[in-house]
C-alpha cells in the first residue's frame, strides 16, 4: 500500500513531546512490514539549519480569496524512506514549533490549516497518489476535510485515518484568523460560534478515527474521557477503534543503554544497584541501596497528577523512602517542589530541566516509577520502566491500564494501579508498594522480571493499522 503520514513532527528530525515518537516508529514498523511510506511535515527552522536541503520539483502555489502562497518542496531519504518538507519560512522558519517559549503562537490555525492544504498540493505535485493519508492531531486535522471537498480526482480512491494523541489538545481557533479557510465554500459547516475545533472536524470527516490505546478509545466515549467530544465520537463509534503505541527498545533497553553507569539485563539485575547509587548521587541525595527510590520524569502538569502528588508529600517524607522527580513546566509546580525539596535534602530531589542521560538514569536507577495522571492517552514511560525493571505505580486511566498489570489481580502482576482520583488513593497506592518492596523482596524481583519480559512493540501496532487501512477498502 500507499501511505502518506501527514504529522507536525518526528523524532530524531524535530520533537516536543511523545507524538515525535510515533512519527518516527510507526513509518518506519510500516515500511519494515514491506509497505510504501512516505511522511509530510513542515520545513522547520532547525530542520533546514541542520540538514539544508534542496527543492525537488517547481514552486507550488496554493490561492485563496486574498492571499496567495507560494511553497516549495524539499526531501530527505532517512530510514530508507522519504520526508517531504513543506518549505513555507512565513510559518515555519520559527525558533519554536508551536510557541514562542510558553506563548502559543496566535497564528496557529491559520499555520496548520495552510500545511494541510499544501500536503495534498505536495501530493499531486510528485504524481504520489496515497491509498491511505494517515492524519495526527488537530495539526493535520483539517486535511480530511480538504480531501474530501477536492475537486481534482486526484484523491478519488484515498482513504484517511486520524489518529488522536491527546483529545485535550483539540485546535480551536477563530475563523477570522484562518485566511486559508475564511473563504472555502463549505466551512461554515465547521464553524461554531466564529471558532473552528479541528479535532472535531478530523473526527467528522476522516474515514477512520483511531487513537493510542484500547482502553482510552473507551474513555473518548465517555462524557467524562472526552474532553467535550462525547457527542461527535459516539457518532462515529464504529469508525473509531484504540491501537496501543509500542516502545522503541532499541533506545529503550538497560542492556545495551549507553546512558547508563553499568548495564543490566533480566538475567542479570544486579548492576542496576549501580545505577541506584549513581542517581542518588547525581541527584543529591545520600547513596543507601536499600531504601526504596521513587522517581518520576515528565511535563509538570496537571494531567500528569501533580494535584494528587503535592498534598501528599509531607505523608510520603514519613517512610523510609527517596523520591526524585526531573521535569519542566507550570511555573508553580517547579517552586513547589523547589522548596519541598530544600525541606527535606535527604529523601527529595527536584531537577528543574531534562536530558536524556537523566531520564534513561531515572528509569534505571529508581525501583519505582510514579505516573498518577489525570489522563494518559497511552503513556510510554510506564513501558520504559517496565523494561528496566523499575516497578510502575500509576492510576488505571488511558494505556496505562492497558499495559500494568496490578499486584490484586492475582497473577502476571508488574505494577501497582489506583483508580479513584484523590491523593489518599495515590497515597494508600504508595504505601502498598512500599509494603511489597520491604516485606516481599523475592516476589518483588519476580515483578521486576515479569515487567523486563513484557513487550509492546511497534511491529504489533503495524500490523493493526494495516489491518485497519486494508478493511477500509474491502468494506
Amino acid at each position: 500500500m500507499k501511505i502518506v503520514f501527514a504529522i507536525s513532527e518526528v523524532e530524531e528530525l524535530v520533537k516536543t513531546g511523545g507524538l515525535a515518537d510515533v512519527g518516527k516508529a510507526l513509518p518506519l514498523a510500516l515500511h519494515s512490514e514491506g509497505e510504501d511510506v512516505a511522511i509530510v511535515m513542515p520545513y522547520y527552522k532547525s530542520i533546514a539549519d541542520t540538514f539544508h536541503l534542496d527543492t525537488i520539483c517547481d514552486t507550488q502555489t496554493l490561492f485563496t480569496e486574498g492571499k496567495v502562497y507560494h511553497f516549495d518542496v524539499r526531501a530527505l531519504a532517512w530510514h530508507g524512506i522519504t520526508v517531504y518538507f513543506v518549505d513555507y519560512p512565513e510559518y515555519f522558519m520559527r525558533d519554536g514549533l508551536y510557541s514562542n517559549a510558553y506563548d502559543a503562537y496566535e497564528d496557529n490555525g491559520e499555520r496548520f490549516s495552510f500545511f494541510s492544504g499544501a500536503v495534498l498540493q505536495t501530493l499531486q505535485a510528485l504524481s504520489f497518489t496515497p491509498d491511505v493519508i494517515h492524519c495526527h492531531d488537530w495539526h493535520t486535522a483539517m486535511l480530511p476535510y480538504l480531501l474530501n471537498h477536492e475537486r481534482s480526482g486526484f484523491f478519488e480512491q484515498t482513504k484517511t485515518v486520524f489518529t488522536i494523541h491527546n483529545a485535550a489538545f483539540q485546535g480551536v481557533h477563530s475563523l477570522e484568523k484562518i485566511p486559508f479557510l475564511r473563504h472555502h465554500p463549505h466551512i461554515f459547516s465547521q464553524v461554531h460560534g466564529g471558532y473552528i475545533n479541528m479535532l472535531q472536524t478530523g473526527i467528522e470527516c476522516a474515514s477512520k478515527v483511531t487513537t493510542v490505546s484500547p482502553n482510552y478509545a473507551d474513555e473518548l466515549l465517555t462524557d467524562l474521557g472526552s474532553h467535550g467530544l462525547h457527542e461527535r465520537l459516539v457518532k462515529r463509534k464504529a469508525d473509531l477503534s484504540g491501537i496501543l503505541n509500542g516502545c522503541d527498545y532499541s533506545q529503550w533497553n538497560p542492556a545495551t543503554d549507553a546512558y547508563l553507569p553499568e548495564n543490566y539485563s533480566v538475567d542479570n539485575l544486579q548492576p542496576k544497584r549501580v545505577c541506584k547509587t549513581t542517581l542518588q548521587t547525581r541527584s543529591g541525595l545520600p547513596e543507601n541501596a536499600s531504601v526504596p527510590l521513587i522517581g518520576m520524569v515528565c511535563r509538570l502538569t496537571e494531567q500528569k497528577g501533580f494535584g494528587y502528588i503535592l498534598p501528599i508529600l509531607d505523608d510520603l517524607v514519613q517512610h523510609n523512602l527517596q523520591i526524585v522527580i526531573v521535569g519542566t513546566g507550570d511555573p508553580k509546580v517547579c517552586m513547589d517542589l523547589g522548596e519541598f525539596a530544600q525541606q527535606h535534602p535527604t529523601q527529595f530531589a527536584f531537577i528543574n530541566g531534562f536530558s536524556s542521560e537523566h531520564a534513561h538514569l531515572v528509569e534505571a536507577g529508581a525501583d519505582f516509577f510514579l505516573m498518577p495522571s489525570q489522563f494518559e492517552p497511552c503513556g510510554l514511560n510506564q513501558m520504559y520502566s517496565l523494561a528496566y525493571g523499575t516497578v510502575p505505580i500509576v492510576r488505571a486511566v488511558g494505556g496505562l491500564k492497558d499495559t500494568v498489570v496490578d499486584l490484586d489481580t492475582g497473577h502476571g502482576a508488574t505494577g501497582f494501579v489506583f483508580d479513584e482520583p484523590t491523593p489518599r488513593a495515590l497515597l494508600a497506592c504508595i504505601r502498598r508498594a512500599l509494603l511489597f518492596y520491604y516485606e516481599w523482596p523475592t516476589q518483588f524481583k519476580d515483578m521486576q522480571e515479569r515487567g523486563m519480559k513484557t513487550r509492546f512493540t511497534w511491529e504489533a501496532a503495524a500490523k493493526d493499522y494495516l489491518r485497519l487501512y486494508l478493511a477500509m477498502f474491502q468494506a
